[in-house]
């Protein structure tokens, strides 16, 4: 099992900075693809940014190419979503995810671990 919290949300202006957090813990966590996602008011989860584990491949949305930068430290089984120039269209739910297995994964149905999710409002 993995367990996965996340942090970091909250309410910022349009144009402004988050950086959320998603502390691991649990058997192999640190060996563990890791992604984000984020489900808004009346529409279905979507991806948002992924990173594998070793090679750190990474993968984005094209909706935060450019503004989102994922990241991991696996020393303290931590990753981070660094989110720059947040639009009010980025309010959502996001999600922390995980998986057993060091492949870059893009897919909801290919994590098999979730976070509770932390609120992020994007305010004009």
């Amino acid at each position: 099992q993995v367990q996965l919290v996340e942090s970091g949300g909250g309410l910022v202006q349009a144009g402004g900075s988050l950086r959320l957090s998603c502390a691991a813990s649990g058997r192999t966590s640190s060996s563990a693809a890791m992604g984000w996602f984020r489900q808004a008011p009346g529409k279905e989860r979507e991806f948002v940014a992924g990173i594998s584990w070793g090679v750190l491949s990474t993968a984005y949305a094209d909706s935060v190419k450019g503004r989102f930068t994922i990241a991991r430290d696996n020393a303290k089984n931590t990753v981070f979503l660094q989110m720059n120039s947040l639009k009010i269209g980025d309010t959502a739910v996001y999600y922390c995810a995980a998986d057993q297995g060091a492949g870059l994964r893009i897919r909801a149905d290919q994590y098999g671990y979730w976070g509770q999710g932390t609120q992020v409002t994007v305010s004009s």
